[in-house]
């Protein structure tokens, strides 16, 4: 399979296409701009972003995005690294996305980010690709089908109701996994690996959570005593 990109025009499958969009700001007293989140869109109440708990493994992690880098490596042609300004001028998305935690909570914003197919389209993904493995800063890794993540126009956010992800949300990027438990919304991303291995398990799955992680289906594959997992 070769994926090859070109700059979308027109908003597809429900997800809005940008030219340009940018957080809501408020103008204080002494002329310094605050952010305000967007708490509706098109109609539809949005959670705050204060709403999420932290339940992160090591907790959240300072990314210095001077430094940062997007790798995109495994089955390809041609390995891909992205800057944090690059990723910003990649064709932005916006969608209103529920991450639901295993923990018995869910919380609804509105994400903004690059899709993942444009983030490969360069790179010559192999045809015995299959897999995608997402790794973050902290360690964390997960994984999910390739198709599912081009078919659904899956988003590696920057962004929460309008404003720039705080570190406990993932920034620079977080996986917006729709239809999956939370445990799959990797945060802190800094690599997407195509792998040929469906049985790719991450941190989680290794301890006995569903690989498939969808909502619609149990996340544990066996009765694992363990604590609940982060994301």
């Amino acid at each position: 399979m070769k994926i090859r990109g070109g700059i979308a025009m027109a908003a597809v499958a429900g997800l809005l296409l940008l030219a340009g969009c940018g957080g809501a700001a408020a103008t204080t007293a002494t002329g310094t701009l605050n952010p305000v989140q967007i708490t509706e869109y098109e109609g539809q109440k949005l959670d705050a972003v204060e709403d999420f708990r932290e339940n992160s493994l090591h907790g959240p992690q300072q990314v210095d995005t001077a430094a940062y880098r997007l790798k995109i490596s495994g089955l390809v042609e041609t390995p891909q690294e992205f800057t944090y300004d690059e990723l910003l001028q990649l064709p932005a998305y916006q969608k209103v996305v529920t991450l639901d935690c295993v923990e018995g909570w869910s919380v609804t914003v509105l994400w903004e980010g690059a899709r993942i197919a444009d983030m490969l389209a360069d790179a010559g993904v192999a045809a015995e690709a299959n897999t995608v493995i997402f790794h973050a800063y902290d360690g964390y890794t997960s994984s999910l089908p390739l198709d599912y993540l081009l078919e659904n126009d899956i988003l590696l956010a920057y962004k929460q109701n309008g404003n720039a992800l705080a570190p406990e949300r993932g920034y620079p990027l977080q996986l917006v996994a729709e239809s999956r438990w939370g445990y799959k919304w990797v945060k802190w991303v800094t690599e997407i690996e195509l792998s040929s291995d469906p049985e790719y398990k991450g941190y989680w799955e290794k301890r006995g959570f569903s690989n498939d992680g969808s909502l619609d289906q149990s996340y544990r594959e066996n009765d694992y005593p363990g604590p609940m997992p982060g994301f």
